[in-house]
This record gives C-alpha cells, sequence and structure tokens, in this order.
C-alpha cells in the first residue's frame, strides 16, 4: 500500500446486490483510479455505490428500491476508508421490506442526516449539464448538497424548512377543498418559515460569495481565458424580508394552492458578454462552467472540511477537448492530494491521458 498524505481515501469496497453486481468487491491501491468498461458495464453503478456511502442514497435520485439487482431483495455496499490515518468501516443496508440502515464502525445511525458531510465525495456525471441550462432547483440542490456538508446548523433549518413548506402547501389545498382554511395555524406557518427562510437566506448569501468567485477562477483555469462570465445569487429575499413577501403573495397563494414565494425559489445566474449564459454559450463553454461549478464544491469542501474529498468523475472525456481535458486532469491528478476515481469506456485513451499527468494510478477494468 502506497503511503499517503492524511487524507480521505477508499481501500476497498464490497457491493452486493447493487445494480448489475450480485457479489462484487473492489480494492483501490492508489490515489488515482482509472475504471474501463464498456457502456453498461456497471462503471457509473460503481461511482454511484461510492456517492452511497457519502449520502445514504444515490446520485441520480433513484428509488433505493430501483437499485436492487434485478429479481433480487435488499442491497448491501460496505466500505473501509482511511480517514486523516484512522480507519473506518462503513456500511449501508437495505433490507427487504426496503428500511435503510446505515453504520460506522459497527454504530448504527439513528439519523442519516447525521453521517452527511463526514466522508465527503463530489460526483460529475453526464445529465449533469442541466446544472447549467436546467431550472433553479438543480442549482439550489447543489448549493444545499455543499453547505449542508460543512454546516449542520444549515442542514437542520432546510429540513425543519421543507417540513413546514409542505405543512403550508397542505393547508392551501385545504382551502381549495373545504372552502375553509385554518387562520391561526396558516399565521404559525407563515412565523417560522420566515423565521427558518431568512437564516437560510442568510448563510447562502455569504456562502455564495466565496463560492461564485471561485467557480469563476475555475472557470479561467480549464477554459484557458474569462470568456465575460458573470455569476450572481438571485433571491427575492435581496429585495424584501419573507414577511412582506408571503403577505404580498396571499391572495396569489391561496389561489396557486401553493407557497409561491420563499428561499425554495433561490437561484444562480449566469450570464456571458451581459447576455443568458444558456443563449450564448457554446457546447464546450457549458461543459467547462459545469466543470467549474462542481469543482468549486470540492475545493469549498476540502477548505471547510480539513480533508480532500473524493472526486468521482463519470465518462468527462466525453465532455470535454483534448486541451480542457488535459488542465482538468492534471490538475486533480497532479496538483491535488484527493482520491479520484475516473471511467471510460475506452481503455487505452484513459491510460494514455492518466499517464500524461505523471502521476502513479491504478486501472481497473470491468467486464
Amino acid at each position: 500500500m502506497i503511503n499517503l498524505p492524511p487524507m480521505l481515501q477508499l481501500q476497498n469496497i464490497i457491493l452486493t446486490q447493487f445494480r448489475n453486481y450480485v457479489q462484487q468487491s473492489f480494492h483501490f491501491q492508489d490515489r488515482i483510479i482509472g475504471i474501463c468498461g464498456k457502456n453498461g458495464s456497471g462503471k457509473t453503478n460503481l461511482l454511484d455505490a461510492i456517492y452511497y456511502l457519502s449520502f445514504s442514497k444515490s446520485y441520480f435520485s433513484r428509488a433505493d428500491s430501483s437499485n436492487v439487482h434485478h429479481g433480487m431483495m435488499g442491497l448491501r455496499i460496505e466500505g473501509n476508508y482511511i480517514l486523516t490515518e484512522q480507519d473506518h468501516n462503513l456500511v449501508f443496508i437495505l433490507r427487504e421490506n426496503n428500511r435503510k440502515e446505515l453504520t460506522l464502525n459497527d454504530e448504527t445511525y439513528k439519523r442519516f442526516s447525521d453521517h452527511i458531510g463526514k466522508f465527503s465525495c463530489v460526483m460529475i456525471a453526464p445529465d449533469d449539464i442541466s446544472l447549467v441550462s436546467g431550472p433553479g432547483d438543480e442549482r439550489r440542490k447543489l448549493i444545499d448538497t455543499i453547505i449542508s456538508q460543512f454546516n449542520r446548523t444549515y442542514l437542520l433549518l432546510l429540513i425543519d424548512y421543507q417540513k413546514l413548506l409542505l405543512q403550508r402547501n397542505s393547508v392551501l389545498k385545504q382551502l381549495a377543498e373545504s372552502g375553509q382554511i385554518d387562520e391561526s395555524l396558516m399565521e404559525i406557518l407563515d412565523q417560522q418559515l420566515c423565521s427558518k427562510g431568512n437564516q437560510i437566506f442568510q448563510i447562502r448569501k455569504v456562502f455564495l460569495v466565496e463560492y461564485l468567485e471561485l467557480v469563476q477562477e475555475i472557470y479561467c483555469k480549464i477554459a484557458g481565458q474569462a470568456d465575460q462570465i458573470e455569476l450572481a445569487y438571485d433571491s427575492q429575499l435581496l429585495f424584501q424580508s419573507m414577511e412582506s413577501l408571503f403577505l404580498q403573495q396571499k391572495q396569489k397563494d391561496r389561489s396557486l394552492q401553493r407557497t409561491s414565494a420563499g428561499i425554495h425559489k433561490d437561484d444562480i445566474l449566469f450570464k456571458m458578454h451581459a447576455q443568458t449564459f444558456k443563449n450564448e454559450a457554446s457546447q464546450g463553454q457549458r461543459k467547462s462552467l459545469l466543470f467549474a461549478l462542481k469543482l468549486a464544491e470540492w475545493q469549498i469542501l476540502k477548505k471547510q472540511k480539513g480533508y480532500t474529498p473524493i472526486l468521482l468523475l463519470d465518462d468527462v472525456f466525453e465532455k470535454l477537448d483534448e486541451k480542457r481535458m488535459f488542465q482538468l486532469l492534471n490538475w486533480v491528478c497532479s496538483e491535488s492530494d484527493g482520491q479520484v476515481f475516473i471511467t471510460d469506456t475506452h481503455s487505452n485513451r484513459l491510460k494514455q491521458q492518466l499517464t500524461e499527468t505523471n502521476t502513479s494510478f491504478q486501472l481497473i477494468e470491468i467486464k
């Protein structure tokens, strides 16, 4: 085993009845791990299993039951880590009754939220381009995922806010069904939502100053130029309070039967040459921004957690041209101390690209 500086390293993983794997183990002996195989061989599934151990859920928003090997019941993922020179055993189990369990060093978590941020990882997958060109909820999810890994107060505020929002929307729907509304309950829900929402807004506002500056810096590193990119936090709370928003939207909410204003509408705005980014940007520029968003997450978490998170790069060779790909791999492989997993369908291409980084690497071929 190669001696590595204090960091987060996954040494091995054992998959049981997970996706296309009935029973399979993988051992990781280097910091840089190349994984190659044909489409459908299970490369992405292996990365998703690593993500599962960090977040107790799939990266791809699948129901847990859909990750069970076809025709079987239940699944199990076990990983052995070194974190700052200490060994850790982590086990995720989905029982036959779809009950989830997560165990760290033989101690079972009572709440999965207690695990978030302990073994941080960042994943970049083919469908992530929706972060750049898709709806705002994709970018809010990104913001929430990053902050929740190092700010537990934020995570708990977010959980409470989402529960209260569901309650408020349920009360609004009852109005349409019965023609009546519990005004005292609405007042309590509004007060609690405003309290949680204002706190979430303040944390996001501070975080996004540093994060968006870092995104621009990394974009320039990957693209080789700035391209006059502008990034900005977009929130209704930049201009008025949650309390005034609720009052202003009162009749609209009752008509729509849902809460139409609040921090659950926040977004990040992208512009290029003062125009909407997705209307002006080339495919290469869109992909460069995507990588900048995710790699900024990687760097922010490194600063906050005190170790470099595991980086999972799925099918990235189809996203960037050769020059951008070299700049990216040279940075994450040669200039970083984190463990990196990279998948590709072409073993020769993957081997050549990793060799050019002048970094030791392990190549795993999945048949």
